[in-house]
């Protein structure tokens, strides 16, 4: 059975729940990437940037499992984001044939306009299209979502 956009069963299962939020939230997360799509920075470069500045500095290889993909993808995704002085390398304090990679005060302000960028589209898009009622329930739901997450 198909509901109209936006319409709740009146007692939803557990997995049409999972299946409805998990399309909004990767619709919302597309649409928040795109809001910031302006910078130069490439979806894999913010993740990596983020990584940095959330979890300090890190080798290629930890970034590389972290993220998922081969070390040769996260070499060009670093040089990237070096040539933009967005990160920097340093000699690894533990192993000297290694370096690892941290991220610049360039890198931080650059992150942080990114993420003001989405944080800017969202709060309008609140604003214009849930009035206060709305906004509560949204604000519930985040909760809720947030205790889903473990967070």
């Amino acid at each position: 059975m198909t509901q109209a956009p936006g319409t709740v069963p009146a007692d939803p299962t557990a997995e049409e729940v999972a299946n409805q939020l998990a399309s909004v939230v990767g619709r919302l997360l597309r649409r928040l990437r795109s809001s910031s799509s302006e910078s130069l920075l490439t979806p894999t470069q913010r993740s990596v940037l983020a990584r940095l500045e959330d979890g300090g500095p890190a080798t290629t290889a930890d970034l590389a499992r972290s993220e998922f993909v081969r070390p040769q993808s996260m070499r060009l995704t670093l040089g990237a984001l070096e040539e933009q002085g967005l990160v920097e390398r340093a000699p690894d304090p533990v192993d000297g044939r290694k370096s690892v990679m941290s991220v610049t005060d360039a890198g931080r302000t650059t992150l942080a306009e990114v993420r003001a960028a989405k944080r800017n589209w969202l709060a309008e898009a609140v604003a214009a299209e849930l009035d206060g009622t709305e906004r509560r329930t949204v604000a519930e739901a985040a909760a809720l979502i947030e205790r889903l997450v473990g967070s």
